[in-house]
């Protein structure tokens, strides 16, 4: 990977000229305070829930939809858009190939989606010590938000090729669909939200089945199926936008 040329300049654009730093110190100022003002926050009633106990919860609610927010906007190249070359450069001049080019922007996403969940574990497992979290409920909290993130992310990767030139129409495709997901997802079935599915997992409580003309099929299973639609899906998304790119 290192010797394709769409790589190298993502990583020099987002890590060496440092381009990509503020957006995971945008997070870490997110995530931090309201961690910190959740383990402070006093309880209205002494007998319920406390901050303490619920602050990996809060935390990691915080972390999913700021990764999945953040994660979308570097997809979508929005900080720095005037610093890469069009990709009719790559496809038409250099000769790099479709695959090449997925191949490099895809592995480029998972490695700010690792650096995402580098910069927030230490907060997440510090408010899994906390709240007495268990670290295996930990490390499948981290393992859920990589999969959310990078499952969401690749409509960034398709509306920055869709609307390479058009940065405004691609901007405002990114934020409706992530709400529209969020939304959508929760008023349908509750555990095909992500957040609604987190909640149930750190809480341990039993996911009703989904059920339809008589079939129930378990939560997680619904939840895991819709996620890999989306994530397919936007692969399809992505794959043609790159195809359409090149034909041109």
């Amino acid at each position: 990977m290192k010797d394709n040329p769409v790589f190298r300049e993502g990583v020099e654009v987002y890590f060496v000229e440092g381009q990509g730093i503020p957006v995971y110190f945008y997070l870490l100022v997110t995530l931090a305070p309201i961690a910190f003002l959740t383990l402070f926050l006093p309880s209205l009633d002494p007998q319920a829930w406390t901050g303490a106990a619920n602050l990996f919860r809060v935390s990691a609610i915080v972390a999913l939809l700021l990764l999945l927010y953040f994660g979308l906007r570097l997809a979508n190249r929005e900080f720095v858009p005037w610093r890469f070359l069009p990709l009719k450069h790559w496809l038409s001049e250099e000769g790099v190939g479709i695959s090449e080019v997925a191949g490099a922007q895809l592995a480029l996403f998972c490695l700010h989606t690792s650096f995402f969940i580098l910069v927030a574990a230490p907060l997440l497992l510090w408010a899994g010590a906390i709240s007495r979290t268990s670290l295996g409920l930990v490390l499948t909290t981290l393992g859920l938000l990589f999969f959310y993130s990078f499952a969401y992310g690749v409509w960034g990767l398709a509306a920055a090729v869709f609307w390479e030139r058009r940065v405004e129409n691609r901007q405002v495709f990114v934020r409706c669909l992530f709400f529209a997901l969020m939304i959508v997802s929760a008023l349908v079935y509750l555990p095909a939200n992500p957040i609604g599915f987190l909640l149930f997992h750190l809480g341990r409580k039993e996911m009703a089945p989904f059920v339809v003309g008589g079939w129930r099929w378990p939560a997680g299973v619904i939840h895991a199926a819709f996620h890999l639609f989306v994530f397919g899906l936007g692969l399809l998304a992505y794959r043609l936008a790159l195809r359409r790119e090149s034909s041109q």
